[in-house]
This record gives C-alpha cells, structure tokens and sequence, in this order.
C-alpha cells in the first residue's frame, strides 16, 4: 500500500495513515506512532466517536496543556489520574531481586532543592504539625550499604499544600537534599505529612466532578534516591494511618510503600531534642544497577 492511496472507505484508513509513517527512521518512534494510531482509531471505532464528542475531546486535551504554567503541571496531573503514569512506574521497574517499589513522580518536584547535612529539619517556615523524624538506609540488592547516595525528599505541609502552592510558605519549604553516611545511613526532621486533594481548579478538576471521583491523596513523603552506577529510585512512602490508603486518586499505593508512621508521647534517647509529642518513620531504600538518571522538573 502507498502513502498516497486515496481513501475509498472507512475501513481502509487506519493502515493508510500507518503506511504514511512508515519511512519514520527511528525504529521505536515507527512502532509507538503505529501502536498509537491502532489503539486510538479502534478507540473511535468502539465508542462510536461522534462529531461533536470528537470537537469537546480536542477542546479538553488543549485546555490541559494551556492549563501548564511554571508552578503548576496539568498533562502530568492528567496522567496521573488516569492511572497512566503508575502504570509506567509499575512495568519498568521490576521488584524481583528486591529492589524498592517506584512510584509516579508527581507534579510537585523542583530541581534545586537546598542540600542539607543529615538531622537538618527541612520545615525552614512557621509550619504548624507534630515534629516528624525520619531515617533509614540505601543499600543495594546485594545487601551491601550505599555511602554518598542522595536523598531528595519533598512533601506537602499539615495543611495540605506544597510551598509552591502556598504563599505562607517559604520558598524550598519541606524540601532537601541528603547525603547518606558510610553506612548508607540517611535521617531528617520534618513535619507530619497531611492528605490533600490534587489541584481541581482546571480540565482534569472538571473530568473528576463528572466522574464523581474524591481528588484526595492519602498523607505521603516524595523520595528520589540515587547514586552513581545505580538506577534513580522515585517513590513516595504513605502513612499506615492516613485517610484515604484505598482510594488514592492518583493510584500511587501499593503495599511495599505503606510505611509505620509511630506515634510518641514520651522522650526516647534517638530523638534528644524531640518535643513532647512527636512521629517516628523508618524506612530502607534497595537501589538497582543502572543509569543514574533524572527526570524533567514538572514544575520550575
């Protein structure tokens, strides 16, 4: 079939625009933009596409990318709350040999964030919420302990906003970067995490009214841990008690990321300088061999 056949009738035009691509030099190119044009052109087969649900289709998938500015990122948010991006997350980071569970990345991390020395608290506003101490360990699947890993962690306030989010909040807040010692070892003050909705005031806002879905996250702390030689872990541990462990609206839960946040009413030696009431979280990361790589900043 050439390129340039004139279509004669429905049934033929799927292979004639694949037959339109199919110069593409970049093998993986060809074969994702074939897959795509199946998959979509059966979609409008299945549901029997109108005109007019095709014009409002269009209409949405603009408003997402309009919706982008430099503090917040709508196509992310798009694929996460179709379930797309925990998908990907899912199937290209196999967990066999034990290597920790990935998780999507989200819309909220920024490039940049403050380097901090082990045991610095990276609530740097007034940030009300129960003290939070976190600490941990990277290693590889081999067991053996991983020195000068970095350890990027970023969360929502008690309120349930990011600081990019909130003007209340300085810039950076809950955010930081780590270094682990010799023995692999990471630790951190923080705040108590809070569950928050995802941001509703665009497109993907409206398809989760429609849908008469809750846009509500269950209470997390972001993680990115890498080092040389080694694959860029990015997860997110969940709090055992939070709200809303089963119906994420990202779909980002899975069991191995559920965390024990301990709750203290009574001084414990680890934490000397801990206030009366305070959270504990332990929590190890098992790195695979790999390209350290990053991702593109959704937000700026």
């Amino acid at each position: 079939m050439t390129e340039n056949r004139i279509i004669d009738c429905e049934a033929v035009i799927t292979e004639v625009v694949k037959a339109a691509m199919s110069r593409t030099g970049d093998p993986r190119l060809k074969q994702v933009m074939a897959l795509l044009v199946e998959h979509a052109h059966a979609f409008v087969r299945e549901a029997n596409l109108t005109d007019a649900e095709l014009e409002a289709g269009l209409d949405f998938i603009g408003r997402i990318g309009q919706a982008n500015s430099d503090d917040h990122n709508e196509v992310i948010l798009a694929s996460d709350v179709l379930g797309i991006s925990t998908l990907v997350a899912y199937r290209n980071n196999p967990r066999e040999q034990g290597q920790s569970a990935n998780a999507l990345l989200g819309p909220f991390w920024r490039d940049g964030s403050p380097e901090c020395r082990c045991g610095d608290n990276i609530a740097r506003s007034e940030t009300p919420g129960l003290a939070t101490f976190v600490q941990g360990q990277v290693r590889d699947v081999s067991g053996a302990k991983i020195a000068g890993a970095t350890v990027d962690v970023w969360q929502a306030s008690p309120v349930g906003l990011y600081e990019n989010q909130d003007p209340h909040q300085d810039s950076m807040n809950l955010r930081g970067r780590f270094r682990t010692d010799v023995e692999g070892k990471y630790h951190f003050r923080t705040v108590r995490p809070a569950g928050y909705p995802v941001p509703t005031h665009g497109p993907i806002g409206e398809l989760l009214r429609a849908q008469n879905r809750n846009p509500y996250r269950p209470a997390h702390i972001h993680f990115m841990v890498s080092a040389p030689g080694y694959k860029t872990l990015i997860t997110q541990v969940f709090a055992d008690n939070a709200e809303r462990l089963h119906s994420d609206v990202v779909f980002g839960v899975t069991q191995p990321l559920i965390g024990h946040l301990e709750h203290h009413k009574t001084p414990m030696p680890e934490y000397p300088d801990a206030p009366a009431e305070y959270f504990t979280l332990a929590y190890d990361f098992v790195l695979d061999r790999g390209e350290r790589t990053f991702p593109r900043p959704p937000i700026k």
